[in-house]
């Protein structure tokens, strides 16, 4: 906020001798805006303290105000000092240049989607069967095909190295996964692109038994936002964080991988050479422009 308003540790003699006129903004119901509530009392009173609303106007705000208040979130995100300490190491470890890659394709992920997947392992099989219950069925005949067509089903390790080498990505490129615990069919990728480090191979002192997988997806976020680029198989709520802050520290090497796509290039029976080079017109504008999809109200770029 620094240039629009002085934060201070201490308030002026003359103003902490008085009590402030308090301006509930908490319980008020429907929409609020500071504007109109808060400023009349601020220029009477000189001295008010305020309980934040949840629900502001932010459309009425200027530019530069939701811009500041953009980018005052993103520059206050920070790791706890121990566990910034831990992704630096992880980082180092990393061989340069790299490719942070999201892979989802763990059990619970795979579950949740409802899709069905062929060839799969046995173990992977008996993984899904495990976490599936009575209410996660795998949908059928052509609510299968009509859901995956809508790019909701997770593309496998496999598959992923596919879109991959479509992309002209080389096979010795330098990837570090950043995965949750009990990726399936994982040699779908590693046959492919040998170059894969995890971060229970790089931190090899660290207890990957009893750590909370909070930690574990800090420490992916830390990296994939220092990463030198970064692919996702999925748009979830890290891949956005992650793209939106590579984009607020200017790097735009940020690419989301179709799903949607795959399913209805492979739907029309495409494979080979053929559906490489649909993959690669599919994904040529967003990989060109780099950006990933960070949300264009976030002003990153606007300069206070």
């Amino acid at each position: 906020m620094n240039g629009f308003v002085n934060v201070v540790k201490e308030l002026p003699p003359e103003i902490s001798s008085k009590e402030p006129h308090r301006v509930d903004c908490s319980k008020r119901k429907g929409q609020f805006d500071y504007i109109e509530i808060v400023l009349p009392f601020l220029l009477k009173y000189h001295y008010v303290s305020i309980t934040p609303a949840v629900s502001q106007r932010r459309d009425r705000y200027p530019k530069y105000a939701k811009a500041a208040l953009c980018q005052a979130c993103y520059r206050a995100l920070k790791l706890t000092e121990s566990l910034e300490k831990k992704a630096n190491k992880l980082l180092e470890a990393i061989p340069k240049p790299f490719l942070s890659l999201h892979l989802r394709f763990e059990p619970d992920m795979v579950t949740y989607s409802q899709c069905q997947y062929s060839g799969l392992s046995p173990t992977s099989m008996k993984a899904l069967e495990a976490a599936r219950g009575d209410d996660r069925k795998p949908w059928t005949g052509e609510a299968a095909r009509i859901w995956r067509n809508r790019g909701k089903c997770p593309l496998t390790p496999n598959e992923t190295a596919f879109i991959l080498q479509a992309l002209s990505i080389p096979t010795n490129t330098n990837i570090y996964l950043a995965a949750g615990d009990g990726l399936m069919e994982i040699e779908g990728l590693t046959s492919i692109y040998s170059n894969v480090v995890t971060k229970s191979a790089l931190l090899s002192g660290e207890d990957f038994e009893t750590m909370h997988g909070n930690t574990k997806a800090a420490l992916d976020y830390y990296v994939s936002i220092n990463s030198d680029s970064y692919m996702a198989t999925y748009f979830g709520n890290m891949d956005k964080m992650v793209a939106a802050m590579r984009a607020f520290k200017g790097l735009y090497k940020t690419l989301f991988l179709s799903r949607r796509a795959f399913a209805e290039f492979t739907s029309r029976g495409l494979e080979g050479k053929p559906l490489m080079e649909a993959l690669w017109k599919a994904h040529k504008d967003d990989f060109i422009k780099g950006r990933g999809s960070a949300l264009s109200d976030c002003f990153c770029e606007f300069k206070l």
